[in-house]
This record gives C-alpha cells, structure tokens and sequence, in this order.
C-alpha cells in the first residue's frame, strides 16, 4: 500500500511538472526574444548590462521583460530602484511581474523576500531550477519583444536551466579585458556551444576611464582583451563601455536617467549596442514598434558572413607610418581566411575626425597601420574598427596574409608625425 501511495505521488508530480511544460512552451510563444546575459566571474558589471539594455529597449518603445534569475544575488531591483511588489494572482491563478515602466516588467526573487531584504538564499539546485520555471509559467508576462534574463556568473544551475526551459534564447556574454575575466568568458562561449545556445557577441564593459581634465582615454586594465578574443572565437564585439563614476553613483541609487544623457561617453557607446542587438534579434519587420518605424536605426552596409576587410595606408606599394597623410589606402577584401581582391582608393582631405569615418562608411573591418594618434585610435574603436598598431613597411597584401594566418607580429608605435 506505501509502495501505491509513493507512486502515485510520484505520478502527481510527473503530471504536474507536464502541465507546467505545456504552460512554459505557451508562455515563451508570446516573448519574441529572449536574450541570457551571462558573464564567466562576477564584478564585470554583467547586471548593469542586463539592467541597461532592458531600459534602453523599452525607452526606444519595444515591450520588455526582465527577469533576474541570480538567486543569490539579485541586484536589478536595487538598480533599478524598485519599489513595487509582485501583483496578485489573476483568475488564471498567474501573478503579475512588478511594473518599471508602462512597457517594461520585472521578476526577481527579492520582491518576494519581506522586509529583510538582506537575508540569506541557501537553496540547492532543485529548488532554483523550480523557482525559474514559475517565473515563467507562473507569471502573467504581457506579449514581449524582448525577455533579458540576468544569470548569475558562471555555468551552474541557473544558465543551464534556461538553456534548457527556453531553447531559442541567445546569449549576451559581458567581459573586462583583462585575461582573469577572459579567462572564465571563454568558459561561458564553450557552455553556450555544448547547449546550442547561440551567442549574439560580447560586451566589453570597464574598458577605460576618459579623463575629465585632457579628454584622453586611461587604460586601466590592459587593451583590445574583448575584440581580441571575439575575433580568435569568430564572435562579434558588440561594443566596449568605458568607467563612468556618474553611472556608479547613479546605480547606488537605482537611478537609470544617465542613459537619456547622450553628452555621456558610455551612455552614446551603448546606445550603439542596444543598436546592434537590435539588428541583430530582428527577424521580422513587424517587431519594430510603429513610434520607430519613421525612425532609421543606424545601419551599416554588413558584409557577407566570413567577409572582412582590411584597409592598409599605403605609400609607394607599402604600408607607411603617416596614417592621416598617405597617398592611398589599400583595402583588401577577404572571405573564408582568403583575399578575393585589393583595391586602391585615395582618402578624402585631411581633417580632425574625416578618416575614421571615412573607412567606417568603406566597411573597414581592420586597420593595419604603422602608428596613430589616440584621437583616431578611439573613434575607431568607436566604430567597432579593430586596429592593429607597429606594423611592419611591407605590402598590404603580404600584411593581410599574415592576419589572416595569424603571423601578424605587430611591435612598437611608429611615429605617425
């Protein structure tokens, strides 16, 4: 009779668990993407990031869910400065999100703390994966353009459950660029390809601090460490976000109103990659809401997948170290690892500014130069450009072959003056 009661218990929760599915699967049928944020350690700003994107979404007039599944940790309330709590069940015995703004939802597990905030989450692996499954099947989300999911860091229970519960979700994985985080990225682009999760590319976060006095960017941790392991990775940059000390003030105090301050280094930086991501989850013209549709995004003639091309200031045949006074500049198109064509073009007059954009709207991929100033370094950073400095004076093609090969030795800045 035990043995009949413990099975039939067990047939109990099968059912149960079933039904749960079935609502799952309806659930993420009304949520259009779904993006996991993920980061391989902590303190690389991964929350700021989810946070950031969410709002920017939902200012830019999409409908956004975000749902924080960082359990034992979870910071987008406090971020956010919320204040509202989970709504009362619906007839559907569902729960509704907390509201942020009109077409933006919050979940996460402190609204459902009390008052003490502060206390403790010891919880094993079941009783998370259980708590993110009700955070969809158990709560009345509006349709969604976008769920951004805050995981915590690493690869452990709460990111393989949503890989797992949401099959279609993609992957934003923030990094700094020093290797201790790249390190433990490169665990995370490894997870997102044993589940199939794709990755949409790389956030490089506290990539340099601008300095209020000169206006020059300070390096603080070394330099290029994300768009040098999103090319070894064949990922994409999304884009590099510098230290801003008003975002760190203004996040202490949940407030997101820096993003509307487009004076704001990091504030004009992620408005490219809130672009970006926007591009690239576009699958179908109606997800642009109707307030947008008058309004073109910034785009960029994209080149063929596994096309990039090079562009090497050239003098006399070969690289030259005057970057903003050569003659020509060879732009060399690659495919698949192999040059298809070289082509010469003469650059506009010399002015402040006028080159990077200049090569942007060539589609540069990568500059090859000898030496450039900061100024122009950074624009095209800006621009998602990779540039490689201390080239040696040889012909672009050979300079290609040697990037494409890897060989590229690239040495000390040669004088650009």
């Amino acid at each position: 009779m035990a043995k009949e009661n413990q099975s039939c218990g067990f047939n109990s929760q099968q059912d149960q668990h079933q039904q749960q599915d079935i609502e799952i699967k309806e659930r993420l049928h009304h949520i259009k993407n779904k993006i996991l944020v993920m980061s391989g350690k902590g303190g690389v700003g991964k929350s700021s990031v989810a946070a950031y994107l969410s709002v920017a979404l939902a200012k830019k007039g999409f409908k956004v869910g975000l749902m924080d599944v960082d359990l034992h940790g979870p910071s987008i309330p406090r971020m956010l400065g919320l204040k509202g709590t989970i709504g009362p069940a619906t007839q559907s015995g569902k729960a509704h999100p907390v509201k942020y703004l009109p077409n933006m939802e919050v979940i996460s597990i402190e609204p459902l703390m009390g008052e003490n905030k502060d206390m403790a989450t010891i919880w094993r692996g079941p009783l998370k994966i259980g708590v993110i499954r009700q955070f969809i099947a158990d709560i009345e989300w509006m349709d969604l353009d976008y769920m951004i999911i805050d995981a915590p860091p690493g690869t452990g229970d709460e990111p393989l459950t949503i890989a797992q519960t949401i099959p279609d979700a993609s992957a934003l994985i923030v990094t700094t660029p020093q290797e201790i985080s790249l390190a433990d990225v490169r665990k995370s682009i490894n997870f997102c390809r044993q589940v199939n999760m794709e990755i949409l590319g790389l956030v490089e976060n506290m990539s340099g601090l601008k300095c209020p006095h000169c206006g020059e960017m300070i390096d603080i941790f070394k330099t290029r460490g994300g768009m040098l392991t999103a090319k070894k990775e064949g990922l994409k940059l999304l884009g590099s976000l510098p230290f801003e000390p008003e975002v760190v003030s203004s996040g202490d105090a949940g407030n997101m109103s820096f993003l509307d301050d487009d004076q704001l280094l990091i504030t004009q930086e992620f408005n490219k990659i809130v672009d970006e991501v926007v591009k690239l989850t576009e699958a179908k013209e109606d997800l642009i809401p109707e307030t947008q549709k008058d309004k073109e995004l910034p785009m960029r003639k994209q080149a063929s997948a596994g096309t990039k091309i090079l562009t090497v200031p050239v003098s006399d045949g070969k690289l030259t170290s005057h970057f903003g006074h050569c003659e020509q500049f060879g732009f060399i198109e690659t495919q698949n690892g192999n040059i298809i064509k070289t082509e010469m073009r003469s650059p506009p007059a010399h002015e402040p500014g006028v080159l990077p954009q200049w090569l942007y709207e060539q589609g540069t991929d990568v500059v090859i130069v000898g030496g450039m100033g900061q100024q122009a370094q950074q624009l095209l950073k800006e621009k998602g450009i990779e540039v490689i400095i201390g080239a040696p004076m040889d012909s672009p093609e050979f300079l290609a072959n040697q990037y494409l090969s890897n060989t590229l030795m690239a040495g000390e800045q040669v004088c650009d003056h």
